[in-house]
């Protein structure tokens, strides 16, 4: 495992993942922005979810059900007990998000691969284009419990007005207002830019090396606390563009710094852009 977080169980390295490829009751699933990069060479015996079409709703613009969510541990024989392991590209983006909407079911063995694909390509490790089968399972899960850490809109607009911390995690540009999306991507998806009242803006990749593993836990701290006066005994809600590079954030607070109190805003400034009436800033 990896060195010593609040939470350490829930990051693993690539040496440990190298080491576990054949170890039983652990599921390894890639989860990318890009949907190709699966079929073009993926660790060995890694199962693919895709963020759009397993993880949401087809019709609502929510996530999977409880049964849906049971469905989808079935087919990839995934157990109550298995460990499933998450990795992917974009700096793990896709890979926090989908461990944070295994958490919403409450799914309690899970993990990150720290520096994800980007890290395991560079030390040359393995891949395959073979789609591994697995029996499917019987699982069991909770009613998907969103309040513990999800935030809706409105919850947003009473935290924004009693003053509470927000963070966004997106780039300084897409704080300002300046762009609607990251650099080099279509500049879509709301109406006005900017970002909400009161909100820190401190980009995602802050808290990573350049090989994308996750900074140190003195390093992260400075980062949160000393540098930006946040705390574990805070309310804390992070939001992005629609909700992937803060789920990144989440992780990171929730996970490697252990604090209680946070929650992903998952609409994120696609949805907070494009409201009536919500104050912004710029």
């Amino acid at each position: 495992m990896s060195q010593q977080y609040v939470h350490s169980e829930a990051l693993v390295s690539t040496e440990w993942l190298a080491k576990n490829l054949e170890t039983p009751n652990i599921r390894i699933i890639e989860s990318n922005e890009d949907p190709l990069l699966y079929s073009a060479g993926h660790v060995p015996g890694a199962v693919h979810i895709d963020w759009v079409t397993d993880l949401n709703d087809q019709v609502r613009r929510d996530y999977l059900d409880k049964e849906a969510f049971e469905q989808l541990m079935s087919k990839h024989g995934i157990t109550n007990e298995t460990l499933v392991v998450f990795y992917g590209d974009k700096g793990n983006w896709w890979a926090c998000y989908a461990f944070w909407v295994f958490q919403l079911f409450g799914h309690p063995h899970a993990a990150i691969v720290d520096g994800g694909r980007k890290k395991w390509e560079a030390e040359k490790r393995p891949l395959t284009r073979e789609v591994p089968s697995y029996p499917p399972t019987t699982y069991k899960a909770k009613e998907r419990m969103d309040y513990r850490i999800r935030a809706f809109r409105d919850q947003v607009l009473q935290h924004v007005e009693l003053q509470g911390r927000l963070i966004d995690v997106r780039s300084v540009g897409e704080y300002k207002g300046e762009l609607l999306h990251m650099p080099d991507y279509p500049q879509e998806g709301s109406l006005r830019g900017g970002h909400i009242p009161g909100a820190n803006n401190i980009p995602w990749s802050k808290a990573t090396n350049d090989d994308g593993t996750f900074k140190s836990i003195d390093e992260l701290r400075h980062l949160y606390e000393t540098e930006n006066g946040f705390n574990p005994n805070q309310n804390i809600i992070t939001y992005c563009r629609i909700g992937e590079r803060s789920s990144h954030t989440w992780f990171v607070l929730s996970y490697l710094l252990g604090y209680d109190n946070v929650r992903n805003y998952d609409g994120s400034w696609t949805e907070w852009g494009n409201l009536v009436r919500v104050p912004i800033e710029k």
